[in-house]
């Protein structure tokens, strides 16, 4: 070990990876690299990359890009506060495969035969990745190695500290790893700007949109799109003029909810039952608020009249996947009068109605569902459960 100058090795590679992508070296600068022979391979605590010197210095030029990239990678997409409280290895599982299809795209650096890779899961988030792994553990094997540390590796013996006080200080160090790296991430969009070395891989967009400040949990957007319509104040009820009240009138005095929940096979008994609750939530905290539900796959079944406590129907369905037939349907229902929404659950593969319903539609997909930019209308929130 004491031949191997990691520094001027891990140098000339970020010199080579700023031939490739001013993009990526910028990313590379900000994270500090320290040897470490305790880590078998490479790992990071989300700020510092951990490399294990004499192994580094046994791969080619190539392979030493591809592994501080790698680590880089996990660092600045926030692998490791993502994670939560998810499975370690199926989330490291899920971060690595998603890697792997962003530096594939970098041109001269490819991947090793070996690297875990799957076309169809690298096209979503690591979150969707997790999910689909959880329900398919037989789809691919589980990284051995573990390369995303749970704790920052000071080897100080603070992991074994617990309580409020092991919380907080937990939850102020993910907001400093997060703005440490969205400024990061801010002056390497400026560098490959000014460079102008084009666009950047599409499989790191997807991963930097859910990095995104202002991105919503699945369960707000949906309280906020079912409840934003009634509660607008749009100036004072006259009927109560008259009588010397201002009151506030609503934007609607009732509004009612169309849910179609696909039942051609991708919506699952987990899926169903956590956003049934947050409609069901919702309906108690807005009495106002009325709802219809139709399983559909090649036809819509239903209505079911759903309250704040009546129990779920059972799903009926197994066929094709169809959108039409709830369209037809709840078109069929609405009233001038009444505002309405329509909510759709699905993974989005079906066929979809030629022009838009009369009323706004949010599309909730689930893991491994339909791109946001696919769907012909409406608004999308996609359904990650943890």
């Amino acid at each position: 070990m004491s031949d191997i100058n990691l520094d001027s090795l891990i140098s000339a590679s970020v010199l080579r990876l700023r031939a490739r992508s001013a993009y990526f070296a910028t990313l590379a600068l900000f994270a500090p690299i320290s040897a470490d022979t305790q880590v078998e391979h490479a790992a990071t605590d989300g700020r510092r990359v951990l490399i294990n010197p004499e192994y580094f210095a046994t791969l080619d030029r190539a392979g030493q890009d591809r592994l501080l990239l790698h680590q880089v990678l996990h660092a600045a997409l926030l692998h490791v506060t993502r994670r939560g409280s998810r499975d370690q290895r199926i989330w490291n599982t899920a971060c690595d495969i998603v890697i792997n299809g962003i530096v594939s795209e970098i041109a001269g650096i490819g991947v090793e035969p070996s690297a875990q890779r799957d076309a169809e899961l690298e096209a979503l988030s690591v979150e969707e990745v997790y999910e689909l792994l959880q329900r398919h553990p037989e789809r691919y094997p589980l990284t051995d190695e573990l390369d995303l540390l749970v704790v920052a590796a000071d080897r100080s013996g603070a992991q074994g500290q617990g309580g409020a006080e092991a919380t907080t200080r937990g939850s102020g160090r993910n907001a400093v790893l997060e703005a440490h790296w969205h400024s990061a991430l801010s002056k390497a969009d400026l560098v490959a700007l000014m460079v102008a070395q084009g666009a950047l891989p599409t499989a790191l967009r997807r991963e930097l949109h859910m990095l995104d400040a202002e991105k919503l949990d699945w369960r707000t957007y949906l309280w906020r799109y079912l409840v934003q319509t009634p509660t607008d104040f749009v100036g004072y009820d006259r009927r109560f003029i008259g009588r010397g009240l201002y009151l506030d009138a609503l934007a609607g005095e009732t509004l009612h909810v169309y849910i179609g929940v696909d039942t051609s096979g991708s919506i699952d008994e987990h899926h169903l039952r956590l956003f049934m609750e947050e409609v069901q939530g919702i309906l108690r905290a807005y009495p106002h608020i009325s709802c219809d539900l139709y399983y559909v796959d090649a036809a819509a079944h239903g209505p079911h009249a759903i309250t704040a406590s009546s129990p779920i129907p059972a799903p009926v369905g197994g066929g094709g996947t169809d959108f039409r037939p709830f369209f037809s349907a709840i078109e069929a229902e609405l009233r001038p009068h009444v505002p309405a929404v329509a909510v759709y659950l699905t993974d989005g593969y079906g066929t979809f109605p030629p022009a838009p319903p009369a009323c706004p539609v949010l599309w909730v997909i689930v893991a491994g569902g339909l791109a946001a930019e696919s769907f012909p209308f409406g608004e999308t929130v996609r359904l990650i459960l943890e």
